[in-house]
């Protein structure tokens, strides 16, 4: 027998070379969470290459023809409930919602996997367009918050069915502060941010408390959510065209 970092092994197993995983090379990197911040700093450099601001609301062109607008959408721009969400007020908006982006991405998305990850980033997305558009049609809106606050909610959920307190891991308590400051600062869409977190909770409860937990095919739970998106997009666009009279 032969010693080895490993034990004791006889000759022939000893000379055999086997390649050592650690967590650091087992986890996988939140490719999908890289892209959407990446989109969402080209798009941000480009409103403000167009004459956006760098500390304020955005202006220039880019801003103009992609910031959500509830008469724009009625008008037919039905784009703005997407492009919205890639569009910024500022650097320090998109500084904040990109560290929530990055840190929800490397918590969730090795976990999930890209498909289940990008479902959630986009369902809520728009979730967070239609509660913007509901609580302010007249208002112009735009950020990636209504997306990170559903990230938020799946992984609360994710957590859950994984048998993970959300409040001791520190998610529950993020999720709360950042609610508080929703309501307490002016300025703030809260209709886009609260529909978000209910677009991401249903996506969430579909994912982990449905599939995961009962062993069901994803299959029709991705199909759910493809319909929950196509409702939101069309809610979109009808109640920003009854709230203008279109």
């Amino acid at each position: 027998m032969t010693p080895t970092p490993v034990g004791m092994r006889c000759p022939e197993c000893s000379r055999q070379k086997t390649k050592v995983r650690t967590a650091a090379t087992i986890r996988r990197d939140p490719q999908l969470a890289y892209v959407l911040i990446a989109v969402n700093i080209i798009a941000f450099v480009a409103m403000t290459a167009g004459g956006g601001g760098l500390t304020g609301r955005g202006g220039g062109e880019v801003y103009t023809n992609g910031a959500l607008f509830g008469p724009a959408v009625a008008a037919g721009d039905w784009w703005r409930i997407i492009t919205s969400g890639f569009l910024h007020a500022g650097l320090l908006h998109i500084a904040f919602n990109m560290y929530f982006l990055y840190f929800l991405g490397t918590l969730l998305e090795p976990e999930i996997g890209k498909l289940r990850f990008g479902i959630i980033y986009f369902v809520s997305l728009l979730g967070g367009s239609f509660g913007a558009l509901v609580a302010s049609p007249d208002a112009v809106t735009v950020g990636a918050s209504g997306a990170v606050f559903g990230l938020m909610g799946a992984a609360i959920l994710a957590l859950r069915a994984r048998g993970i307190d959300p409040m001791q891991s520190g998610l529950g308590v993020t999720l709360l502060l950042n609610l508080g400051i929703t309501f307490l600062i002016p300025g703030i869409s809260k209709g886009g941010h609260l529909g978000g977190l209910a677009a991401g909770l249903i996506v969430g409860y579909l994912m982990f408390e449905v599939a995961e937990r009962r062993r069901m095919s994803m299959t029709p739970v991705i199909g759910a959510c493809v319909a929950l998106a196509v409702a939101l997009a069309v809610g979109c666009v009808a109640v920003a065209s009854s709230a203008t009279g279109v």
